[in-house]
This record gives C-alpha cells, sequence and structure tokens, in this order.
C-alpha cells in the first residue's frame, strides 16, 4: 500500500508555512511483532516510506550549508533531497504519549531498539525479536528513523539523496588513510564500504601516496609508478577509480595516507537539514502523518558527534525561527564533531588515537560554555545563545582514551574544570569501552600466560536506558535528573595519562598516551567549509586528561556500575596493540580490556598488585549483599531502572560462577 502525502499544495494556501518538507510517500503500514501489545501502549505499526526536502538557499536556517547555493534548483527555486523514513508508533492515536525519539542513525543502521530495549538487531524490524523488552514503546513514544547521510553503504536501509554539483565543474582535495593489519594488494578509497569519491583525473600531480611506520612519522612518497587507481580481477589489473594497487602489497603495520584530486561534490551538509526539518514537520505542521508535541534525538557515536555539529551550527532552529528538538542524548561522542558539512565530506570518517588520523573531528570549540584558546585568541563554544535542547553527553572511558572526551569540560590548557551549563548534563560510564558486547569476550588477550581478555563486557545499557528515561521526565515533566557525575581535576580524579596510578595487572600494561586534538590548520578557507590542506597542518595539542584507578584498575570517579562497584575483574576502557602489526603500545580502536582476579591469594601471579576475590569477599553470600546494596544506591541515584534488577543480579551471580568455575 502507498499513502502519497502531497504537501506542495498546500503551500498555496498556507503561505506561511516553510516548504522544507515538501511530500511524504508512506509505501506501507502494517502492525509489529504479530499484534503484540506493549503495555498500556497496545500494538505497534511501523510506517515505510520516504520525505521529500525543499531548501530554499536564500533562508538563512540554510544559510551554513556548503554548497547549497551552487546546487540544482527546481522551478520554486528550492533544493530537493529525499530519504528513507521509518516511523514505528502505537497503532491507536489515543495511546501516543505526543513525544517522539529521533535516533539520528549511525552508517545507515537502526541502534536504538537494540540499545534501549535490549533487542535483537535488524534493518526491517518486525518480528518481536526485533523489540526486546519494548521499554520505549510501553512509553507511548513514536520512534523515527530518516536517512540523513548520502554515502552509506548499499545494504544499508537508510540514506539521504542529495544533489551533487555538477555545474561549474568543482574539484579538491579528499584523503584516505589505512593501516594495514591483514596482508593485501588493495584498498578502497572510501571509508567503511562506504559509497566512494573516485579520482577524477588519475595521472593528477595532486594524487599522492604515503607511508609511515608510526601516527606522528614523518611520512614517505611511495613512487608514483608502484601503484595505480586500479584493482585485481582474476589475475588481471583493471583501472578503478575507487581504489588503489600496491604492486607486492602494502606492509603490515605500516600506515599509508593517499590525497587524491575528486570532483562533482555532493551537498553534505542537507544531512543536518533534514534532521532538522524531520522533527519540525513532525512538531509543528499540520500535514505531518506522523505528528507529535515534543521531539528527543538520539546520537551514538558517529551520529552523536553528528548532533554536537548540528548544535554548533545552529540547526536546532528551523527555517521559522522554531525551536526543533527539546532533548538530546549524545552517547560515545566524546569532545568532538566530524565531517558533516564541508565541500567533499565524507561523514563516515571519525578520528581515532590509530586510525582515521586527522580529520576535523576533535576540534575547537569543545565545551557547550564559551572559552577563549590561549594559543590562537580564538572565543567559541559549542551551543548556540537560543533554542537550547535539554542534553544529556554520556561517554565511556575509551572515549576520555580514544576519543579526547575530557576537552568537553575542561578549560584549554588542561589545568580546570569547566562547569556544564544549565541544560546540559555529564555522565562518564567508568571503565565501559566504546560499544556493549556479550559475556564473557570471545578474543584472548596479550598473553597466553596471563588471563587477560581484549573486550570489556561491562552492562553499559542498563545505564543508557535509565537515563533516557531521566531525560524524557526532564524534557516532558521538568523533573531535575541526577547530577553530572565525571572526573575531575578539582577532585583529583581527572589527570594526564602519565600521572596515573594504577594497579599491577599481568599480561596488562598500562598506555602512556591517549587521543589528543591538534589546532589543525586545513586551509585558508576553512571556515567557509573548505578544504585546500591534505593531511592538514597539525599545531600545538590540547592537553587529555583521563580518569584516576581504584585499587582493582577500574575508573574511580563517573557512573560506576555494579562490575566496578562491586569488581571481581579489572575492567579497562582501553585496549593495546599488542600481538598485531606495528605500533603495539597504541590504542586499539574502540576496545577495552577484561582482567579478571585471582580467586585467592595463592593463585595470584607475581607481581598482581590487585586484591584477590577470597581477599576481598568473606563468600558468595558476601558478594551478593553488596551486589543487591549496590544496586539499591544506583536505583536511588537514578542509574539503574527498577525493572532491570532482576536481570541485574541474575548476571552477578553468573559473572561470579564464571569466575569461580574457569581453569
Amino acid at each position: 500500500m502507498r499513502i502519497t502525502l502531497c504537501l506542495t499544495a498546500c503551500f498555496l494556501l498556507t503561505p506561511t508555512i516553510h516548504a522544507d518538507v515538501e511530500h511524504v510517500e508512506i509505501d506501507s503500514v502494517s502492525v509489529v511483532a504479530n499484534g503484540q501489545t506493549f503495555g498500556e501502549a497496545g500494538a505497534f505499526e511501523v510506517l515505510r516510506g520516504r520525505i521529500y526536502f525543499g531548501l530554499d538557499p536564500e533562508a538563512p536556517a540554510n544559510s551554513a550549508i556548503v554548497d547549497l547555493n551552487l546546487a540544482p534548483r527546481n522551478a520554486e527555486g528550492e533544493v530537493q533531497s529525499w530519504g528513507d523514513l521509518l516511523v514505528l508508533r502505537p497503532v491507536e492515536a489515543a495511546r501516543r504519549n505526543g513525544s517522539a525519539l529521533l535516533e539520528v542513525s549511525n552508517r545507515g543502521g537502526l541502534a536504538s531498539l537494540r540499545y534501549f530495549q535490549g533487542a535483537q538487531a535488524s534493518l526491517q524490524p518486525q518480528g518481536s525479536e526485533h523489540f526486546g523488552d519494548g521499554l520505549l514503546m510501553r512509553q507511548g513514544l513514536t520512534m523515527i528513523w530518516v536517512g540523513w547521510q548520502f554515502d552509506v553503504p548499499r545494504d544499508r536501509q537508510l540514506r539521504l539523496h542529495v544533489p551533487f554539483i555538477r555545474e561549474p565543474k568543482l574539484s579538491g582535495l579528499l584523503r584516505s588513510d589505512w593501516v594495514i593489519d591483514a596482508p593485501t594488494k588493495s584498498l578502497a578509497v572510501a571509508h567503511r564500504d562506504h559509497l566512494p569519491y573516485g579520482v577524477s583525473d588519475p595521472g593528477h600531480e595532486d594524487n599522492v601516496l604515503t607511508v609511515r611506520s608510526g601516527r606522528d612519522d614523518e611520512r614517505q612518497v611511495v613512487p608514483r609508478d608502484q601503484w595505480s587507481f586500479a584493482r585485481e580481477d582474476e589475475g588481471q589489473l583493471i583501472f578503478d577509480p575507487t581504489r588503489i594497487y600496491l604492486a607486492g602489497g602494502f606492509e603490515l603495520g605500516k600506515i599509508y595516507e593517499l590525497v587524491y584530486r575528486g570532483q562533482d561534490p555532493a551537498v553534505v551538509g542537507m544531512g543536518l537539514a533534514a534532521i532538522r526539518d524531520t522533527m519540525s514537520f513532525a512538531k509543528y505542521d499540520e500535514r505531518c502523518p506522523f505528528p507529535v508535541k515534543s521531539g528527543v534525538a538520539v546520537g551514538i557515536s558517529q551520529t552523536g558527534r553528528f548532533l554536537r555539529h548540528f548544535l554548533y551550527q545552529g540547526f536546532n532552529t528551523d527555517e521559522a525561527g522554531r525551536q526543533v528538538y527539546d532533548g538530546m542524548l549524545i552517547h560515545t561522542a566524546g569532545a568532538g564533531r566530524g565531517s558533516f558539512n564541508h565541500r567533499f565530506a565524507q561523514p563516515s570518517r571519525d578520528g581515532h588515537r590509530y586510525s582515521a588520523f586527522f580529520f576535523p573531528t576533535d576540534i575547537f570549540p569543545f565545551s557547550g560554555r564559551k572559552q577563549r584558546d590561549p594559543v590562537t585568541g580564538a572565543w567559541d563554544g559549542l551551543l548556540p545563545e537560543k533554542h537550547l535542547p535539554r542534553i544529556f553527553y554520556t561517554n565511556t572511558g575509551y572515549e576520555y582514551w580514544g576519543r579526547a572526551a575530557s576537552l568537553l569540560h575542561t578549560s584549554l590548557d588542561g589545568s580546570a574544570d569547566v562547569e556544564p551549563l544549565a541544560n546540559e548534563r555529564i555522565y562518564h560510564l567508568a571503565s565501559c569501552q566504546h560499544f556493549p558486547i556479550g559475556f564473557p569476550p570471545a578474543q584472548r588477550d596479550k598473553s597466553a600466560d596471563h588471563e587477560v581478555w581484549r573486550g570489556n563486557p561491562i552492562a553499559l545499557l542498563r545505564t543508557e536506558r535509565a537515563l533516557l528515561m531521566r531525560l524524557f521526565d526532564w524534557v516532558r515533566e521538568d523533573v531535575q535528573p541526577p547530577l553530572s557525575a565525571y572526573p575531575r581535576i578539582d577532585q583529583g580524579t581527572l589527570l594526564a595519562p602519565t600521572e596515573l596510578k594504577a594497579p599491577k595487572v599481568p599480561g596488562l600494561a598500562w598506555p602512556r598516551v591517549a587521543q589528543v586534538a591538534y589546532r589543525a590548520n586545513y586551509g585558508p578557507r576553512w571556515k567557509a567549509g573548505l578544504v585546500d590542506l591534505q593531511p592538514p597542518v597539525l599545531g600545538s595539542a590540547f592537553p587529555s586528561l583521563v580518569s584516576s584507578v581504584d585499587e582493582f584498575g577500574n575508573e574511580s570517579s563517573g557512573v560506576r556500575s555494579l562490575e566496578t562497584r562491586v569488581p571481581l575483574a579489572t575492567y579497562a576502557p582501553w585496549n593495546l596493540r599488542t600481538g598485531m602489526p606495528g605500533e603495539q603500545e597504541e590504542l586499539t580502536d574502540f576496545y577495552g580490556s577484561f582482567a579478571p582476579l585471582a580467586r585467592n591469594a595463592n593463585e595470584r601471579a607475581t607481581g598482581d598488585s590487585r586484591p584477590s576475590i577470597a581477599e576481598t569477599y568473606a563468600n558468595l553470600e558476601d558478594y551478593l549483599e553488596r551486589i543487591e546494596s549496590a544496586a539499591a544506591a544506583l536505583i536511588e541515584e537514578g542509574f539503574l531502572l527498577e525493572q532491570d534488577l532482576p536481570a541485574a543480579l541474575d548476571q552477578a551471580q553468573a559473572l561470579w560462577d564464571w569466575m569461580e568455575s574457569r581453569p
């Protein structure tokens, strides 16, 4: 079934309505989970279709969109785009609570149902397994997903289709980089299988491939006759503008970086307007088929950075001058933004200690409150002066080590704390890695002589579930959320990595470095969204600080989970590249480490300064009593839902049993 809502004609009758959304096409409406009811909200339906946008390049609200003024226009003078649309809501209108959660899709996927409902991941949610315990659905929420990213992989559901600038002809420098962890002769120029910008002139002198041994080492140019824009196909070398081929293969452990010239850029910044206009349409336009009264945006990792960029560039004000989002949960974004609105932007590019080097991710300003850069004299802050949503920033320990998250709440010289604004809360999920995994981790790490695992299994999503409910309470009912909880300089819990006092854990060497943000120079036209220097010229670095740790090696500040309040292991939010090619003292992207405690003093290996399980707890009953007490405290503090208590207690018991049964 297709339902087409032709909105353009309505503008003739209501000239004061801005034509951001031209029309919506709903291809199908279907009841999900075989009609299962979700509390008082009842059964849910999913709407699938497309949403069409028309942007006026002359409107002040669109002035920040790079190259919008150069894009082709329709007869009304608007630049058009369209995005894939998915809406999940109660079937009965009377059961909808009037609030929407719009998830800004990470690289074309759906994460909210998995993150907040414990559901099985799916790009086409339909069966009951795709909706988990229905936490959000039981609230009567409308949930919205819309494509915003133009270059997501072809197998992803959500994409925004934007125009490319073909007239006038525009060319520019692009950059790709790789850390070679596995043998290969060919590499894709795009990031993580995304749709690429191919090289425009394979023989251009601007096309340069370099190699270096470490992050900060000098680049060495690879002779042009040794590589080509090509791929191998059944032993034959075939020209391919989207891949490079190196005779003899790329050397393991090395960092390769390609600068090349492309042309016909997409109007990437229209993705910011799509996220703005979808919620504005839902809140303010009576023609919307999924109307709501308030809206909360959720962004995870890449799209958490997107929301920070969205706020910084003023997109929480729509074309009519109205506030768009009332709340935002910005998860694992660190203090970063990203490549979301410049010419030849590649939105998937991020920035870690040892991959995706020096892209415009961790760039000033960082904190919501304005600060002056003591080096450049620039005065700026992340947040505009009006239409501020209520914001939760949630970062794991990984973001402090791997994403420069401390800049979110410190002075730019790293000497003092900077307090969040009244509309902000900052929560540090102590000792957690960037993303959740199951227990136990799958990959034994480091050495067979020591029990250390690559992957940190703290159940961080229990905290996220509770915090999202607190955010909706703040937005809808003005109920004050928990106070911010994060490491602080004035409390001695935020310090340089070299100052960290950590226990000795056999097989687990503490890092000596963390990701840093640079005063990077992308060229004289960077403020206008044009990159002239690839790679950028790096100036001085901003300081990156990390959380202190306790006698078990677990982070001692922020929101501490059951696993760290009543520990049976060291949960490190970082993992070193030990055993991998190249720089083994650098950080592994995203991952943490897991090092169980010894069962008793006799079992403790030489050099293990942590107390054993038997030295910490009298017996299982003592451990479980402490777990119950810690869980009660977390509920009281607002970081654990009462409904999640049974599962938390069961998991604590299972962890004890696993510890006792290991060889």
